[in-house]
């Protein structure tokens, strides 16, 4: 998920360097989005991810 964050960055660094600021819009509005999920995706499995027995 964390990839798919920054192909979504990439993408819209590059749509806003070409002159596209819906697309560059859009598209960091999703990285960003992805990146969260990825963060609490993350830390949950931090937390429950060990458990001893």
């Amino acid at each position: 998920m964390l990839r798919w964050s920054i192909i979504f960055l990439i993408v819209a660094i590059v749509a806003a360097v070409f002159g596209f600021g819906g697309i560059a819009s859009t598209a960091a509005g999703i990285a960003k989005v992805l990146f969260f999920v990825f963060l609490v995706l993350f830390v949950l499995s931090l937390i429950f991810g060990r458990r001893s027995a």
